[in-house]
């Protein structure tokens, strides 16, 4: 059996009992750590893919010491221009030890509760939009006097038409100057 699992931000193939060189983690020597960011299984022939993680899989290690890679020479160099610059680096690394890989398990409880409140605005979001094209028609009825009722109640059913069915009204009705009349003008003109 053997996982894909990300670490300290590099994808690693791992096994049981297998020692691997990982970027420095902030675990005291000795330790248990754990690896929730599983992307692939395999158990001989049945492979489990992640998408991009498997939900409840999980690795575990234990961190055996922290130590330095070997150096590797930086040398930056122009021709001809008299730049040369040499520099060192040792990669600060930790070696941990993998325990186990386990296919199945608790799933992060703090990764659930980030993903509900999304859902929730996308929902409230619709609803928010509905009482502001209500407002405009309310206002108008405060407004307007039972004559001018009847006007509100046709520019409501007017508001519902596009353009171009009110622009053949609007011609219709012999109504002049309505190729640059917008739709709240071309209701206007109509009632």
């Amino acid at each position: 059996m053997y996982a894909i699992v990300e670490i300290a931000g590099h994808q690693f193939k791992v096994e049981k009992d297998q020692k691997v060189f990982v970027n420095r983690l902030q675990t005291e020597e000795g330790k248990k750590v754990s690896f929730d960011n599983v992307l692939l299984l395999s158990d001989g022939d049945k492979v489990t893919v992640g998408a991009p993680a498997i939900g409840g899989a999980q690795v575990s290690a234990k961190v055996l010491k922290h130590l330095k890679g070997d150096k590797v020479i930086v040398f930056k160099k122009k021709r001809r221009k008299g730049y040369r610059k040499k520099n060192g680096h040792r990669q600060s690394l930790t070696e941990i030890l993998i325990e186990g890989i386990v296919a199945s398990g608790a799933k992060p409880a703090a990764k659930a509760e980030k993903a509900a409140p999304v859902k929730e605005v996308k929902k409230a979001e619709p609803k928010a939009a509905a009482p502001k094209a209500e407002a405009k028609p309310a206002a108008a009825k405060a407004k307007a006097e039972k004559p001018a009722a009847k006007k509100v109640e046709a520019s409501q059913d007017l508001s519902k038409m596009t353009v171009a069915e009110l622009k053949e009204m609007a011609k219709a009705k012999g109504i002049t100057g309505i190729s640059g009349m917008k739709k709240a003008d071309l209701i206007a003109a109509l009632s």
